[in-house]
């Protein structure tokens, strides 16, 4: 990016574990579909990794300065990472993508154009992912926890274990957070009073290694979590209008 303008449009926030050699192939992907597209950087949040993850990720930030990275001592779970990152972006769309290479990051300029199109009402573009390549045994827990969660929340996406979303920086930080806040994203945005948009993309096997995040579809952790976030729903209070009256006396 020989002409980058001063403003970033957009961070690509990736929150990593144990992910050594995933870190150069996905960083290239991201450069190569964004590089001449957006004014961008990406925040890599090692997320306690013992492998090689953080000699890989110094060796590389050393190359491209668009590469911010973070480190959490302890490993202090996705949502976690995931809200590091955030906080320390500095563009004005925080794009999110697992770090094991399943997410394809060819799909975040359609999913930025996406947001950027449907406007300041419209706080969430979520990737609704096509051909999982989890094994059947894990699409099988995930869709019985989608149709769980779908029905409680009526959040109308079909698939919030999407690591790919496309978010407001503004919007993400007003959210309320907690662990796995990261599964539950479609029903927090809305609960602001902000629309949710959806992109389908094909999902895709992780590059190298194994998962090293949990599953929000482990229903014995979900349960929890999903009547946590029902009632965070039902507690939201409306804003209120304020108006201001001046007197006309002097």
């Amino acid at each position: 990016m020989s002409s980058e303008p001063s403003i970033l449009e957009v961070s690509v926030v990736v929150p990593v574990r144990n992910e050594a050699g995933n870190v150069a192939p996905l960083l290239a992907e991201i450069e190569a579909a964004l590089s001449g597209r957006f004014a961008f950087e990406a925040v890599y949040v090692d997320d306690g990794s013992s492998d090689a993850t953080p000699v890989e990720l110094a060796r590389i930030a050393a190359e491209k300065p668009w590469l911010t990275v973070l480190r959490h001592e302890a490993s202090c779970g996705q949502s976690c990472a995931v809200r590091s990152g955030v906080r320390a972006a500095r563009g004005a769309i925080i794009v999110t993508l697992d770090g094991d290479g399943q997410n394809d990051p060819a799909y975040i300029p359609a999913l930025v154009q996406k947001l950027r199109e449907a406007g300041e009402g419209t706080g969430l573009v979520a990737g609704q992912r096509l051909g999982r390549k989890d094994t059947g045994f894990k699409r099988w827990q995930s869709k019985i926890a989608n149709s769980v969660r779908g029905r409680v929340l009526n959040d109308g996406t079909r698939d919030t274990g999407c690591g790919l979303k496309a978010v407001r920086r503004e919007v993400y930080l007003a959210l309320p957070y907690f662990d796995a806040l990261h599964r539950f994203m479609p029903a927090l945005v809305k609960r602001e009073g902000f629309a949710i948009a959806h992109v389908d993309v094909v999902d895709r096997p992780r590059l190298t290694g194994t998962s090293n995040y949990g599953f929000f579809d482990r229903l014995w952790v979900g349960i929890l979590d999903l009547a946590g976030v029902w009632w965070l729903i039902r507690r939201r209070r409306r804003v209120p209008v304020v108006s201001r009256r001046t007197s006309d006396a002097r």
